[in-house]
Formats: C-alpha cells, sequence, structure tokens
C-alpha cells in the first residue's frame, strides 16, 4: 500500500495521484505540484489515504508544498496571458490555411510550458504553427489534438443525470464503452438516450455493466427457444431483477417462470 493525496489541477481540470510528500494534506487545500511537464497549481479533492500499487502508475508525482499567494498571482496571470495566446494561434493557424478549431490553452504555473489543445477532422501538420508561437512566447509549445470527449472534460456540463459529467468531474481516463454495452443493460439504442453531450456513448453504460452480465448469466436470451416445465417455447422477454423470463408456449400463450424455482426444483 502507497500514501497517496488526489488533486485536481486549476490548469488542466484533470484529476493526480500524487505522493503527499510528508505534507499534512486537507481536502480543499491548494497545492503546488510536478508533473514531467512543469509545475502545476490544483486543489485537493481526497486527502490521504493508501492505496494498492497495481491501481497506480508507479513513481508517483509528488506535491511539492502548499500554495501561497504568489502562486495565485501567477495562476491569475497566466490566464489572461494565455487568453491572448488563443488568439494569436488562431490568428496564425489562419494565415497558415490549417484546419484547427482551438479548444483551450494553459501555462504551466512555472511557464515552463504552453500548450494549446485543439479539435481536428484530419491530422494537422502544425510545425510552421508551433515554431512561430515558439518564437513569440519564448517557452516550449505542444499542440496537442483531442478529440470530442477530451472538450467535454475541459468545457464541463451537466449530463442527462442531472448532474456534472463524470469526466469533468472525478474521472481520470476515459474507459471504452461500446454499444453491447447499452444492448446488455436492455436500453433503447437511441441516440439521444445513450449518448452523452459530446456526442459518444455515455461513461456511465461502463459503470453497471459487469453487475448486468453477472446478473443474466442464470437467464436464457430473448429469442431463443427455451425448455421449460411446461414445454419448449420462444423467449420472449426477462426481467433481470425479478430473475424472471417469459416464454412464449404454443398451446398456453406466454408464461412467466422463476430462475430461482427452477433451481430449487
Amino acid at each position: 500500500m502507497i500514501e497517496v493525496v488526489v488533486v485536481r489541477s486549476l490548469q488542466t481540470n484533470s484529476i493526480y495521484y500524487l505522493a503527499p510528500n510528508s505534507l499534512d494534506l486537507k481536502k480543499e487545500d491548494d497545492v503546488v505540484f510536478e508533473t514531467d511537464n512543469g509545475l502545476l497549481l490544483g486543489k485537493v479533492c481526497k486527502e490521504i489515504y493508501q492505496e494498492k500499487k497495481k491501481n497506480l502508475v508507479l513513481p508517483l508525482s509528488k506535491v511539492l508544498r502548499k500554495a501561497e499567494k504568489k502562486d495565485y498571482d501567477q495562476f491569475k496571470k497566466n490566464i489572461k496571458e494565455t487568453e491572448k495566446a488563443l488568439v494569436e494561434a488562431r490568428k496564425i493557424s489562419k494565415e497558415l490555411e490549417l484546419e484547427m478549431n482551438f479548444v483551450d490553452a494553459y501555462y504551466n504555473l512555472d511557464k515552463s510550458q504552453l500548450v494549446f489543445l485543439f479539435l481536428s477532422e484530419t491530422r494537422v501538420d502544425f510545425r510552421e504553427l508551433a515554431k512561430k508561437l515558439a518564437a513569440k512566447y519564448k517557452t516550449r509549445i505542444e499542440l496537442r489534438q483531442v478529440g470530442v470527449r477530451d472538450k467535454a472534460k475541459r468545457v464541463g456540463g451537466l449530463g442527462p443525470c442531472g448532474l456534472f459529467l463524470c469526466c469533468n468531474s472525478f474521472l481520470a481516463d476515459f474507459n471504452s464503452v461500446s454499444i453491447n454495452m447499452a444492448k446488455n443493460q436492455m436500453l433503447a439504442l437511441n441516440p439521444t438516450k445513450i449518448n452523452g453531450l459530446c456526442g459518444r456513448l455515455l461513461c456511465c453504460l461502463g459503470y453497471e455493466n459487469d453487475t448486468y452480465t453477472e446478473m443474466k448469466k442464470d437467464l436464457p436470451k430473448i429469442g431463443l427457444v427455451a425448455d421449460t416445465p411446461l414445454g419448449m417455447g420462444k423467449v420472449v422477454s426477462v426481467d433481470i431483477f425479478k430473475k424472471t423470463y417469459s416464454v412464449d408456449l404454443k398451446d398456453q400463450g406466454i408464461v412467466t417462470f422463476d430462475t430461482e424455482e427452477d433451481k430449487s426444483k
């Protein structure tokens, strides 16, 4: 087990699992922490706890110190400068005739790197743009092509459940979500019901998928012919919560059977 503190970056809105570095950290504390690409300012969203090694990507980056006034001042200054940098990046990319839809930009706290996030339907050769931006801002430039799910994570919003988007509030990474998960949960395959604000399948479809898979183990599949105590018939519906299934029997119509009762016989 390893001591971990969970911090949300104020620059990237991403979740980081960090080594507390012997600091006394409480929820809502603002901290400065290190990453491979420089320093970031963040807020503790889960206090120090013990986590299994297998659940972490080691080695962990660490919290350097609690944030001070100078860190807030620098953070606010960086926000104003990145707003201007975004305008400049859009202007230069247009001059270079690049198909880039800029989503956001941010400086690391120490201004060692300026990151631009953009959407594009095609692969973009942005080397000339990077050179021009590096010459103007005198720092390392990263142009990062992101997807629509990443944009939703940055922008935020409310999901169909009425809560803030999972990707924007607590998800550290995007897990694979498939249409089979919706089918497994017997949901109507209506895009307006199973797609999120990003236009992709809802992340939450994966939360209960394993539970549904386990609960359906003893139930026959809809459309198959099942051998029931009253004879053979076609399965027309199942209820995974009641553990029952309904079968269309030739002489008796639709009859419902209980899998738990079948086991006890």
